[in-house]
């Protein structure tokens, strides 16, 4: 069974539990994104994810660009992200 989709206020919360710590500009360029790109609830977090586990912290400008090159190609779920962002090799996760 699948999870269900947080919000992006949810998921960050949820970070924030596992010991994620995101000042203000980190949380400036999440919804800079999600507004930039449109995208739903559903691929920012993948965005954020993927950022923090290629990244090991949250690098805003990856973020982004990993937003925009998901929203280009069509990527809408996180499965989808994942698989792919590993099969481009785009980054180690």
């Amino acid at each position: 069974m699948e999870k269900p989709v947080r919000t992006v206020d949810e998921y960050l919360h949820y970070l924030e539990g596992k010991g994620f710590q995101f000042q203000e500009d980190a949380i400036g360029f999440i919804y800079f994104g999600k507004h930039y790109t449109n995208a739903s609830d559903e691929l920012i977090n993948s965005a954020i994810e993927i950022t923090l586990k290629a990244q090991k912290t949250f690098d805003g400008s990856f973020y982004v660009s990993l937003l925009e090159t998901l929203v280009s190609s069509k990527i809408q779920t996180r499965n989808a992200a994942l698989k792919f962002v590993k099969e481009r090799e785009l980054v180690a996760i």
